[in-house]
């Protein structure tokens, strides 16, 4: 049976792990021709990929406006065309892109704009509701996120989105704005084995949240993949908030301490990925962890974590142990 959990206090059941779909947008371009993607997508491999995620139990699908300009909405809406009554879509507003040129055009985090996208949205994923309604600016002010309030609880009124959420790291912002709002039902945050955030986890045990972990493989470090990554993928030219990569290549001090648990998080047997997986699963209740994923291949190792479960209590206590002389030196970047 397909280990799931509940977004929050909107009751809504996904699958323990979801689908992150930002990959699949393909292209994008930001200033100065900074990859806001992940290079080149084959759509048709997209497709069998989603189609095989649904076949493994996975029913949370996780996209925004801006993966590949809207692309990545079009490509999950051609996978779902007959299967959307078996999908959680969330979908992401509040950046701008032109999808004629791929090119990131800006943010607008006005109400006005957060009513426009959603309709946008809805064109492209061929559905006439979102499930999960996140907000796309994790620096935004709580103030201004706050103003969004209104018009994200009667978009709910209305039938167009079940539920929203905040994609932010910052804790006291998004306990702002879940305390604000009735129909907030989950925060997406930055959370791996190799960045835990404690407190937010804690936030979204006080006030009834379901925690969707973006970034649970680490941008792939936590995958051990060692191929070379192209300068037209985020990762090859890596911002300055991506410290998993440099100029293509894993960071050695991330690497290094990878591998002093690599053999905790595979020692029942699992893949490099499939431990990192489970242990989110393990860390909290509320951990819903959305791994992207390119190709069938991907979809059933990551997958696969649906049924083995969390990380084992031992394994869990001895990853715990590793990383306990790691983690503030990692949280001084």
């Amino acid at each position: 049976m397909t280990m799931t959990r509940t977004l929050g206090r909107s009751g809504i059941e996904v699958s323990a792990v979801g689908m992150g779909c930002w990959a699949i947008g393909g292209l994008l371009w930001g200033d100065d021709r900074q990859p806001f993607g992940w290079g080149e997508v084959d759509d048709d491999e997209s497709v069998r990929t989603i189609h095989r995620a649904l076949d493994l139990g996975v029913t949370l699908f996780d996209t925004a406006s801006i993966y590949g300009a809207g692309h990545s909405e079009r490509v999950l809406a051609r996978a779902l065309a007959d299967r959307r009554d078996r999908a959680v879509i969330a979908t992401k507003f509040g950046n701008r892109s032109d999808e004629t040129t791929r090119r990131w055009s800006g943010t607008d985090a006005g109400p006005a704009y957060a009513v426009t996208s959603l309709e946008e949205s809805l064109r492209r994923l061929g559905t006439d509701h979102v499930d999960l309604y996140q907000l796309h600016l994790g620096d935004l002010p709580a103030s201004a996120a706050l103003d969004l309030v209104d018009t994200l609880e009667a978009l709910v009124t209305q039938g167009k989105i079940r539920a929203y959420g905040w994609s932010t790291d910052n804790p006291s912002s998004a306990r702002a704005f879940a305390e604000a709002g009735p129909h907030c039902a989950a925060i997406q945050h930055d959370e791996s084995v190799l960045k835990d955030n404690a407190d937010m986890l804690a936030l979204c045990d006080a006030l009834d949240l379901a925690s969707l972990n973006r970034g649970p493989l680490a941008m792939g470090l936590l995958t051990g993949s060692t191929r070379a990554i192209g300068r037209n993928d985020v990762r090859g030219v890596a911002p300055e908030w991506l410290v998993w990569f440099t100029d293509g290549r894993p960071t050695p001090e991330w690497s290094a301490r990878l591998a002093q648990i690599r053999e905790a998080l595979t020692a029942d047997g699992r893949t490099l990925a499939q431990g990192a997986l489970g242990w989110l699963l393990a860390r909290s209740p509320r951990t819903v962890p959305i791994p992207g994923c390119r190709t069938v291949a991907q979809a059933e190792e990551n997958f696969a974590t649906l049924a083995l479960g969390p990380l084992p209590d031992e394994a869990f206590a001895e990853v715990e142990r590793l990383l306990a002389d790691l983690r503030p030196a990692a949280a001084t970047r």
